[in-house]
């Protein structure tokens, strides 16, 4: 398919036939651009296991080896999906993370249970999804963009209120908590985030979180806000430990909330594997699609022997190859090497555990409110004339919401059930994809016309033109 000459210009090897992502680099054009991904995607590899970490009420010394195997287990799983091994990998340019999507459900769970049942729902999802990748292209329609763009929308909410404790210094029980002090440093960087993203363009603009995060922090050392300490005990160089959170645990609920979830990053590494495919662009049929969502799940599956969570495709990299038209899978392979490299110096990890809350929170609020906002954009695409999706959307963010407006508003359930119910998450992909398949999938008993739904949003809308024709009068 691919039988026309490259015509790199900037240093690739030229081959008479070669596909878009099999472009070959020198080897510091490779580190080079392999490097420029990594910071791309840097803070938001390393803000999950910080709030998982926040949430199981996790010492310095364990939250740095959260954040150091997220990288570790990152780089591997990066390097699974661009190079591929026999039925796992996608082989193309795509970076692997700790997923967002999972964060609010394993949080829920570690309030009630610490670590151990996390890991073992996530080993168990993990193998569902794995044995499911060759059927989920089948799999796919239930999840058109009312479902995904409604969970997107819901998983930013959720994170949301996280950020705003981070804000007002992550330890409720602290004197501080709350404090002008503390609110400002989040205020500090997240107005040198919001001043990087106007006045600069490219990598810089693109680091701006990363550089919010370094300013901010710096900040806090002057001002004796930030603790160190931790970093002189640190090891230069350590293989992650195996089990060191304890031997997991398997509870039905938890692992019911954390198969939804699966799911979800399912469909999200879906999207961005045809998306990739389209900007190289080069050919993605269903075996390479299933290939890729093995990588996924397989690395998912893994990641709790060594205390790290489910894996995802990072979008904002997909959207660095379509910037940059840097289209080589074998850059990411190396990226994904200098990320496993970085989760074997634990004293990386105690430096990014010792970033003060507020200043993460200044961070969080752009990078949680960027994922709502994703959503947002995603249902901007749903269609919603004379069909009931706007009650889908509604009724699925209500019930997402309850978690952070009415948190004791499920205890009362049996805990199997309060589980799934409580991530938030888990409960609005379960409502919007049954409320999809009711509205939507089943033909039978439905009728033509708009809904007194989609009829009271036309009459809203024109007494919106009415006043605007006003106005204008």
């Amino acid at each position: 398919m691919f039988n026309r000459r490259s015509t790199p210009s900037d240093g690739a090897a030229s081959t008479a036939t070669v596909r878009p992502e099999d472009t070959k680099y020198p080897p510091l054009q490779l580190i080079a651009y392999g490097l420029q991904h990594i910071l791309t995607m840097y803070g938001g590899v390393i803000a999950p296991p910080l709030i998982i970490g926040g949430a199981a009420g996790l010492s310095a010394t364990d939250m740095a080896l959260l954040v150091t195997a997220g990288l570790f287990v990152s780089g591997l799983a990066t390097m699974l999906q661009t190079l591929g091994l026999g039925p796992f990998g996608s082989r193309l340019p795509i970076v692997q993370g700790i997923s967002f999507v999972s964060v609010s459900t394993i949080v829920s769970i570690a309030n009630d249970g610490g670590l151990r049942p996390v890991f073992g729902a996530i080993i168990v999802a993990g193998v569902i999804g794995l044995i499911a990748s060759s059927f989920f292209a089948h799999l796919v329609r239930l999840f058109p963009a009312v479902v995904t763009g409604t969970i997107i929308t819901v998983i930013g909410l959720s994170l949301m209120p996280v950020a705003f404790r981070w804000a007002m210094g992550g330890n409720a029980k602290s004197s501080d908590y709350g404090s002008m002090a503390n609110i400002g440093y989040a205020g500090l960087t997240l107005l040198i985030i919001l001043v990087i993203s106007r006045l600069f363009q490219g990598a810089i603009s693109r680091l701006s979180i990363l550089i919010g995060l370094v300013i901010g922090t710096l900040v806090a050392v002057g001002t004796g806000k930030a603790d160190f300490s931790g970093v002189g005990d640190a090891k230069l160089v350590a293989l992650p430990s195996v089990l060191h959170f304890g031997t997991p645990t398997f509870e039905v609920g938890a692992i019911v909330a954390m198969t939804i979830v699966i799911l979800v990053i399912m469909t999200e590494a879906t999207a961005d594997i045809l998306a990739i495919g389209e900007i190289l662009p080069t050919k993605v049929d269903k075996k390479r699609l299933a290939d890729g969502l093995r990588a996924d799940m397989a690395s998912s599956a893994v990641a709790p022997l060594v205390g790290s969570f489910p894996c995802s495709a990072f979008a904002q990299n997909v959207g660095l190859v379509a910037l940059t038209g840097i289209k080589s899978r074998y850059v990411v392979a190396v990226g994904g090497a200098i990320l496993a490299l970085l989760g074997l110096l634990p004293v990386v990890g105690a430096v990014v555990a010792g970033i003060p809350y507020p200043v993460l929170g200044g961070a969080a609020i752009v990078l949680f409110g960027s994922v709502a906002a994703s959503g947002i954009r995603t249902l901007s695409r749903v269609d919603y004339e004379d069909n009931l999706n706007m009650v889908i959307v509604a009724v699925s963010v209500a019930i997402g919401v309850i978690p952070i407006a009415a948190p004791d508003f499920w205890h009362a359930f049996p805990k199997s059930i309060a589980v799934v119910l409580e991530s938030g998450i888990s409960a609005t992909a379960v409502v919007a994809i049954v409320l999809n398949v009711v509205f939507n999938e089943i033909r039978a008993g439905k009728r033509e016309g708009v809904s007194v739904f989609a009829a009271a949003q036309d009459q809203r809308e024109e007494l919106g033109d009415r006043l605007d024709d006003d106005i204008r009068k």
